[in-house]
């Protein structure tokens, strides 16, 4: 099957993606804040680089997008039917990579936190953001 969009088009539309500042990361992100947290961001030293660090909590957050990171069994993680093998690949790097760096994190003593998008949605959101609360503070 071939792509709907132009090479032109798809390569404007993939362009505009952000891999950091998403909307998903800001929401969590005021939250925490609103809630007394401090915390850095993006920190290069450590595996993955975590979205977000609360170093006096030896914490870490992850906010992952369901597509990005293949979200098993979330209606917003679907494979595209251009490119398959592609997509597949790049999805299944990313889960990969994922996981060597929550093993890697674990390791050092960190706790990891994985808040995925679906779980952000107006639906889920209160829910999501106190039990994020509850499991920082246990």
């Amino acid at each position: 099957m071939t792509d709907v969009h132009s090479k032109e088009t798809r390569s404007y539309n993939m362009s505009r993606i952000k891999g950091k500042d998403t909307k998903p990361e800001l929401l969590v992100r005021r939250f925490l804040h609103k809630n007394g947290f401090r915390y850095r961001i993006h920190v290069k030293n450590l595996p993955g680089k975590p979205d977000i660090v609360l170093p006096k909590y030896k914490t870490v957050i992850f906010v992952q997008g369901c597509f990005w990171h293949g979200h098993e069994g979330c209606k917003y993680y679907v494979v595209p039917k251009t490119r398959t093998e592609w997509w597949s690949d790049k999805i299944n790097g990313n889960i990969t990579k994922d996981k060597s760096a929550r093993e890697l994190l674990i390791a050092q003593g960190w706790k990891v936190i994985e808040i995925w998008e679906c779980g952000l949605k107006k639906k889920t959101q209160d829910d999501s953001l106190h039990s994020l609360l509850t499991d920082i503070k246990a």
